[in-house]
This record gives structure tokens, C-alpha cells and sequence, in this order.
């Protein structure tokens, strides 16, 4: 028995290694778990290490997250791509929207469904003010330091149009980045205006591929059967699951136990509040 695939003319069958690229983009804290580069870097190291790949291929659902993990995960998957000589291939399910669409847009063909969620090329930071109801409270607010900055936005006091500018400005510089990004790697192929693409809008699959947001229509399995044939192995590449660092105490077990439960219930608000902005 041969530990290899082979076709009818004995040669390897052709592998596409998949990436999963699911949930909100955001640095892992305690055992809350978000796609960062540390977390994925073991996995996207081994697909593109992996013997005979043809391609690599993103499965992507992600309303969005942290810029800076979103390029440094892009950046990372187009790096190798380029050291290794293998093509990437996005496939966007539900939703690649924000920084889940700076993901696909590692991939050199983007492909969706018709009905998914694309774009929202944007920076948003949203809060709340707490002034108010701490006044009421009979709550009075004391803060101290040497750096006028260090306290700015801070939500229990009145907006200062000063840091609101400030603000302003940094979401402008991110903003900037992602559109520098996205113009690189479509180029010719959007069809739209800057004002019209870049304003935080998004669209269905279908609009998308008009736009030139993304390039076809289509589901991962049957397009990756259509290119590199029937017997193409598709290899799902998955991170290694920890134990929630659990201690050999029982008291330890249910504290960790608890604290996984609650940061997973946060997490999967997070999430969901994300996807409501999409109808999703």
C-alpha cells in the first residue's frame, strides 16, 4: 500500500492544503481564541509546506477585526506564496467583510458565494459615554497623570473635539493603508469609484464580482475539482487544539472551566454583534 495517492498514470494526485479562516480577526487572550498571526502561523507554515501542493486555498468567514493582525496575516500567507511559487485561492462563505475581506484579498483569485457579504473597506470605533450616569450616581471621577494624552476618550468624561480629531486622523492613516492594499491586489479589475468602493459600503457575492471586489462565483470543492481535476486532495489544515491549560486540581479544572465558559460567551457576543451589521 502505497502512502500516497496516486492517479491512473501513477503520479501523485495533486493536494490543495485549506486554510480556515473563521470568527472574529484579533489577538488569542486567555483562552478566548481570535485568528492572529500567532495563532495560525503553525498552520499557514504547514500548508504552504506541504508536499505537492498545487495550490493553497483561504475558507473564509469574518466580519472583521484588528488591522494590524488582519496585514500581518496577509502579509505572512503572501510571503510565502511568493517564496514558495504556490498561488493562493480565497473562498469567502458567509461573510469577508472589513478586515475579513483584507484576508481574502491574500488569495490571487477570489472566489464567493452569491449571496455572501463583501466589502465594507472601512475603519470604525465605536464606545460609550458614561459622564452622565456617574454624575447621577454621585460618582465622582478622579484621574491622574503627567501625559495630558493618556486619558483621551476616556468615556466617563465629556468629548473633546481635540481627540475626537485625533482619532479622526489615526482612522484615516488605517484607512489609507486598506485601500492602498486592496487597490494593489485588484488594480484594474474594480470598476467603481474610489468614493463609492472605500466608503465602508458592502455588497452580496454577485455585486462583488461587477465591482471587481472579487473575481467568480463559486464553492471551494467543486471549483478546486473543476481546476486541478476529480482526484485532487483537499487537506483541511487545522490548528492544535490546547486543554484550556487546565491544573491537575479540581479547583483549578473549575476555575479554568469558568473562565473559558465566560470568555467564550464574550467572544461569541463579540462575534455575533459583528455579524448583526451585515443582516448575518
Amino acid at each position: 500500500m502505497f502512502s500516497f495517492i496516486k492517479n491512473l498514470f501513477g503520479k501523485p494526485a495533486p493536494t490543495v492544503p485549506v486554510l480556515r479562516l473563521t470568527g472574529m480577526i484579533a489577538v488569542s487572550s486567555g483562552t478566548r481564541r481570535g485568528l492572529s498571526l500567532a495563532a495560525l502561523s503553525p498552520s499557514i507554515d504547514k500548508a504552504f509546506n506541504t508536499k505537492g501542493a498545487k495550490a493553497v486555498a483561504l475558507a473564509i468567514n469574518s466580519p472583521g477585526g484588528s488591522p494590524v493582525q488582519s496585514a500581518l496575516i496577509f502579509e505572512r500567507i503572501r510571503h510565502l506564496s511568493r517564496e514558495k511559487n504556490i498561488p493562493v485561492i480565497s473562498f469567502v462563505e458567509d461573510v469577508a467583510a472589513s478586515g475579513g475581506y483584507w484576508l481574502a484579498c491574500a488569495g490571487d483569485e477570489i472566489y464567493a458565494n452569491g449571496a455572501s457579504v463583501i466589502g465594507s473597506i472601512g475603519v470604525v470605533s465605536a464606545g460609550f459615554g458614561f459622564e452622565g450616569a456617574i454624575e447621577k450616581l454621585g460618582i465622582t471621577r478622579r484621574v491622574y497623570t503627567p501625559g495630558e494624552k493618556k486619558v483621551m476618550l476616556d468615556p466617563f468624561q465629556p468629548e473633546n473635539q481635540e481627540d475626537i480629531d485625533r482619532l479622526k486622523d489615526l482612522q484615516r492613516d488605517i484607512h489609507e493603508q486598506f485601500v492602498a492594499m486592496v487597490k494593489s491586489r485588484r488594480g484594474s479589475k474594480l470598476t467603481e469609484t474610489d468614493k463609492e468602493l472605500f466608503s465602508g459600503a458592502f455588497w452580496t457575492g454577485g455585486k462583488s464580482v461587477e465591482l471587481g471586489l472579487i473575481d467568480h462565483l463559486g464553492e471551494l470543492r467543486q471549483t478546486l475539482k473543476s481546476r486541478f481535476g476529480d482526484k485532487v486532495v483537499i487537506k483541511l489544515i487545522e490548528p492544535k487544539r490546547s486543554m484550556l491549560g487546565l491544573s491537575s486540581s479540581s479547583n483549578g479544572v473549575t476555575a479554568r472551566l469558568a473562565e473559558h465558559s465566560i470568555d467564550h460567551m464574550i467572544a461569541v457576543m463579540d462575534e455575533k454583534s459583528a455579524r448583526s451589521r451585515f443582516g448575518l
